[in-house]
């Protein structure tokens, strides 16, 4: 385990910086041009920044940016 002392100007610079990182993702996600196996890792670095954004953003901020889970088709 690793902690971090950040002053609230520091916070709100991760929350920003955490932010542009995720809006690229998901942006990047919806290109059809990008292969899956890639896409996979990028939603893996998806869920681990949006994991630190809940430590230092507000919960209304986290819903905005809350991925819904794919639905899986089912069988029969």
């Amino acid at each position: 385990m690793v902690g971090m002392l950040l002053n609230q100007k520091e916070v709100k610079e991760m929350e920003y910086l955490i932010k542009r990182e995720m809006d690229e993702i998901l942006f990047d996600l919806k290109d059809d041009r990008i292969d899956h196996i890639v896409k996979r890792a990028m939603e893996e670095r998806y869920k681990i920044l949006f994991s630190l954004f809940q430590r230092v953003a507000s919960p209304s901020d986290c819903l905005k940016y809350m991925r819904s889970r794919p639905r899986r088709e089912q069988k029969g």
